[in-house]
């Protein structure tokens, strides 16, 4: 039976990233700044209602969103009106095909029975099982990100890399127009990429030029260095883009975000790891 969901509602950890997701999507076509997108995304890995999460997107055009949000002013669905007489009707008709089946293939057992099914027949295919990384907050995940990466777009240079623990999203440059950018979703592989204007601020930067061992360490300990107990944890995520640095132009900055429900704080790190400054839970 299916439950309403109202404002009230307790989150979901799915509804959490859902919520983030479409802030993600509204970073890349220019509907958020950085700074915005920022905020936002720390509230909703802290959020504990629908509601709250539904406040963090209302302004926002979602048309283009990879994910929806409840529609929490529509109740379980409810049978349509009439239902019951054509449901009768659509068995009569299905009755009465049968019967002409029967009357054009009167000579068979079955009118289904004159012609083997062709999708039964060997083919020789053998089963391909694919294996893509889900859980990205590792080095074999990151690793694999990467490679997919590297396979869809042509190499791994991009803008802005955020990584969550099983999906990420990228903005990186299109080279047939320096105006332009496009942002891409990854969940299982890389979605079609979508195109938004180019800001001033962007500079790509080779988002692979880290030390994954060193960041997966850090990324995992994360919590206890915030003073954030494990199992209190909701979310946490990876941004990686460049260093802002003029005598490191080519240099990334790593930032390591968890939230619980007493609050989130962060990690900014170089490249090899080392941090470079604590945000502690307010």
């Amino acid at each position: 039976m299916a439950t309403r969901r109202t404002a009230r509602t307790r989150a979901k950890d799915s509804d959490r990233n859902d919520a983030c997701a479409v802030l993600d999507g509204a970073l890349a076509d220019g509907q958020l700044s950085g700074e915005e997108h920022r905020q936002r995304v720390a509230t909703a890995t802290a959020a504990t209602t629908l509601g709250e999460l539904q406040t963090l997107v209302a302004d926002l055009q979602t048309d283009g969103a990879p994910v929806r949000l409840p529609d929490l002013n529509q109740g379980p669905p409810r049978p349509a009106p009439g239902w019951g007489l054509r449901a009768a009707i659509a068995g009569a008709l299905v009755l009465l095909g049968i019967g002409i089946g029967w009357g054009l293939y009167g000579t068979s057992s079955s009118p289904l029975s004159r012609a083997p099914d062709p999708g039964a027949a060997p083919d020789g295919v053998a089963p391909v099982v694919l294996t893509p990384p889900r859980q990205l907050h590792s080095l074999g995940g990151l690793t694999g990100l990467f490679t997919q990466m590297r396979e869809r777009f042509g190499d791994t240079t991009g803008y802005r890399l955020v990584v969550y623990p099983d999906y990420a999203s990228l903005d990186f440059p299109d080279r047939a127009d320096e105006r332009r950018k496009f942002s891409s979703v990854y969940r299982g592989g890389w979605d079609d990429p979508r195109p938004s204007a180019r800001s001033s601020g962007d500079r790509v930067v080779d988002l692979t030029k880290f030390d994954t061992a060193a960041i997966v360490g850090v990324l995992r300990g994360a919590p206890e260095t915030l003073g954030i107990a494990p199992a209190e944890v909701n979310n946490r995520y990876l941004i990686i883009e460049p260093s802002g640095d003029p005598q490191t132009p080519e240099a990334v900055l790593i930032s390591v975000y968890v939230s619980a429900e007493f609050g989130s704080g962060s990690l900014t790190l170089h490249p090899d790891g080392t941090l470079t400054r604590i945000n502690y839970p307010g």
